[in-house]
């Protein structure tokens, strides 16, 4: 549909995990006013912020210029928990997540919508910013899909998609149970491969940069160490969906397992963390083998219902 003949709204809810988010929720509202397609509806969970995040979010409902806001509190359960808990509550056909220090470019409903819409598309995200002026920095994730036919092999062997770039279809991420609350990190990239475990499973990230992406201090990004647990612990919950699939199986694994590793020395190189540098080339081979012989003996699981503990 042409830009100019857009509707104003769409049938989209905003999902909105916040802790201790008082400096940067302002900013992060103020990109979704300020969308060429507005959603119907924005959730706010505040999970169990000290700082005033809750006050300040609820502070701004008069100026969101006719989209919905809906302010929750709850005590302090995790990310994963928080965007659950604004799941159940919303009302829309389509989810759009983001982050309450991130920020979206006035198009990305727009653009995202454009590609969902009257698709079969479970998925949509898009390539997103890091940095300002002179040091922004634009992320390619289309490239990441690029060498693989099946999405779900790219995602799992090095895709990565920023959770506020994602939009999908609620009743997609219903039928699936949500995000497991039990991973302190990488709950949406867990999320996404269970969207995508059914093979030709419809899925497209483009490459338009519709998304800033901070990275902040005490964000869940900046958790090295945490995000290499989890998603070491996801690539091996889902091992047993690669053998259904074209390709060898334990190849896969050992490239994310690789990949992880070096996102991870890239990361404490980065920060000057030598310790945890070493200690991270030093226990890689170790986890190779460690998780090829797990791996060797996994049956595939059923996920559960992580919805189910916010009905009624």
């Amino acid at each position: 549909m042409p830009p100019e003949f857009a509707p104003e709204f769409a049938n989209i809810s905003v999902i909105m995990p916040a802790y201790q988010a008082v400096d940067t929720i302002g900013r992060t509202l103020a990109s979704i006013t300020t969308q060429t397609l507005k959603p119907r509806e924005v959730i706010i969970v505040d999970d169990g912020s000290e700082d005033g995040t809750f006050e300040k979010a609820e502070s701004l409902g008069p100026e969101m210029g006719g989209i919905g806001l809906k302010v929750i509190r709850q005590d302090h359960q995790g990310a994963g928990a928080a965007r659950n808990r604004a799941i159940a509550e919303s009302n829309q056909p389509y989810l759009a997540f983001l982050d309450a220090d991130d920020e979206w470019l006035p198009e990305k409903l727009e653009r995202s919508m454009a590609f969902m819409e009257g698709s079969d598309f479970v998925l949509v995200a898009h390539d997103y910013i890091t940095g300002e002026g002179d040091q922004a920095v634009h992320h390619d994730c289309v490239r990441r899909f690029k060498e693989t036919q099946d999405p779900f092999i790219g995602l799992y062997r090095k895709g990565y998609i920023p959770s506020s770039s994602v939009v999908t279809r609620r009743d997609a991420v219903v039928s699936v149970g949500g995000f497991d609350p039990s991973l302190a990190n990488a709950q949406d990239f867990d999320l996404w491969l269970a969207l995508l475990r059914e093979p030709e499973t419809p899925f497209l990230v483009f490459g338009e940069p519709l998304l800033r992406y901070h990275i902040t201090p005490g964000g869940i990004m900046s958790h090295t160490n945490r995000r290499l647990h989890c998603t070491l612990e996801i690539a091996l919950r889902y091992f047993p969906d690669l053998e259904s699939r074209p390709g060898s199986a334990l190849l896969n694994l050992w490239f994310r397992i690789l990949a992880l590793h070096r996102e991870a020395f890239r990361a404490h190189r980065k920060r000057g963390n030598i310790t945890n540098l070493l200690l991270t080339a030093g226990l890689f081979p170790f986890r190779i083998l460690g998780m090829t012989i797990k791996a060797l003996f996994l049956l595939p699981t059923q996920r559960r219902d992580f919805l189910s503990a916010h009905d009624g």
